[in-house]
């Protein structure tokens, strides 16, 4: 299912991508595993982190604001409208991908051969 978003705030968070975000980007480009990612995927209203087309599946980066006020009400909004669109939300610390990018690509893998 292909679902379509806002295409100019993709490109404009594409250029500003945060630093856990670009760091798994330069894994995420080599195809671990054979997967193919998309950064900053437009889907409906929302802008995806990463997704992979093929498996429907989103990877989304949370820094410590998604722990915090309404952002983990907002979260789980936004996770339930994907949901309902066949694309499985697969949520990975910030602070993870700088401590331990190897275990967040192998956690990627695992989720990717769930689909």
């Amino acid at each position: 299912m292909r679902v379509t978003g806002d295409k100019e705030l993709a490109r404009t968070l594409r250029r500003s991508m945060s630093l856990p975000e670009v760091i798994l980007w330069q894994e995420l480009r080599k195809k671990p595993d054979g997967l193919q990612f998309r950064r900053q995927h437009p889907a409906g209203p929302y802008v995806l982190d990463f997704f992979c087309a093929p498996l429907n599946l989103a990877v989304e980066i949370d820094g410590q604001a998604h722990d915090f006020g309404i952002r983990p009400k907002r979260d789980a909004i936004r996770d339930a409208w994907l949901n309902e669109r066949g694309i499985r939300v697969l949520r990975l610390q910030a602070r993870d991908v700088l401590r331990d990018l190897e275990a967040v690509v192998k956690a990627i893998s695992q989720a990717a051969d769930a689909c």
